[in-house]
């Protein structure tokens, strides 16, 4: 048991560290070609965010263990919102922009919907078996698509972009290589670890994926969430969290379908509508006392309702 627990805890910091091995190795690459700061931070940083997230779940969809690919999706857009958000608010308040209340909050919340409705055919369409199968993902990746689209059209519009660190050719190919080794390795010993905890512990996949992968794979969001919002960029860290829900249903979970049709029980269905719950809670607590801020106290409510939902789910 304890071997297992090592091993899937030394496959999530692989994967945290190769991914953020493989963001400045790619980043710096893209800086000596002289590739624009807006291209390479809608590239190589938005999708080594959510690399993490995406090497756990491919490993899963060629294993054939949906559960826990699926849990792991709907275990992160939960925390990202709950723990990670909520976490961060009680530190320092949010205060949000115009922009990303109407426009990116309601759209991780249609993403939300969409994955609920197209998981649970049996409960919408009448039929027999709930699946999100290849057509479901390759909707889904059509939708991340006109997401990267949208965001490219508004990040044209702002100037403010960040400059990233340029390294030798051989350093920034020996992270590239070094980021994609780790993140392979780290995919491979989470998926096996969290597989033996599940049959040891007689759980299912989508909890293991909901609670130890889930929040593991939230990490890199966790440390840029905290460390935005310290330094007083509150509405890149919150954005950061909501864009990582965003590609986590678009890109991740379309991606691991397109690859293997992922069966949806009545587990992840509950995680998907509780994601659906969560999203639309953040929406309307950017009314709800000081508008647009997301403060203190509406951080321990997010924190309460997170610490719940899991005791809920480990008792369900």
């Amino acid at each position: 048991m304890m071997l297992s627990l090592s091993i899937a805890f030394l496959g999530l910091i692989c994967i945290v560290k190769g991914a953020d091995w493989f963001i400045n190795g790619a980043a710096s690459i893209a800086e000596r070609l002289r590739v624009s700061p807006i291209v390479i931070g809608l590239t190589v940083v938005a999708f080594g965010t959510s690399l993490p997230e995406l090497v756990v779940n491919l490993m899963a969809s060629f294993q054939g263990t949906s559960g826990l690919a699926i849990g792991n999706v709907m275990g992160s857009n939960i925390a990202n919102v709950l723990l990670i958000l909520g976490g961060t608010a009680l530190v320092t308040p949010l205060v949000l922009r115009r922009t990303t209340v109407w426009r990116e909050i309601p759209l991780a919340i249609l993403a939300a919907i969409l994955v609920f409705m197209m998981g649970n055919d049996g409960l919408f369409v009448g039929r027999g078996d709930s699946i999100l199968d290849r057509i479901d993902g390759m909707v889904l990746i059509c939708f991340f698509f006109v997401y990267l689209y949208y965001t490219f059209g508004i990040s044209r519009k702002d100037v403010k972009v960040a400059k990233y660190e340029e390294f030798s050719w051989s350093k920034s190919l020996g992270l590239l290589v070094l980021g994609i080794a780790s993140l392979y390795a780290g995919g491979n010993w989470t998926v096996s670890g969290a597989e033996e905890i599940a049959r040891v512990f007689g759980l299912s996949e989508s909890l293991i994926g909901l609670t130890v992968v889930g929040i593991g794979t939230s990490l890199p969001e966790f440390a840029t969430t905290f460390l935005a919002a310290r330094r007083g960029h509150a509405d890149l860290a919150i954005g950061n969290a909501i864009g990582s829900n965003i590609f986590n249903i678009f890109w991740v979970l379309g991606m691991s379908a397109t690859i293997r049709p992922l069966p949806f029980t009545m587990e992840n269905g509950l995680d998907a509508f509780f994601v659906v719950a969560a999203s639309i809670l953040l929406f309307l607590t950017m009314f709800i006392g000081k508008k647009h801020t997301l403060g203190r106290w509406e951080g321990v409510v997010f924190l309460g309702i997170y610490a719940a939902y899991l005791v809920f789910r480990l008792r369900f």
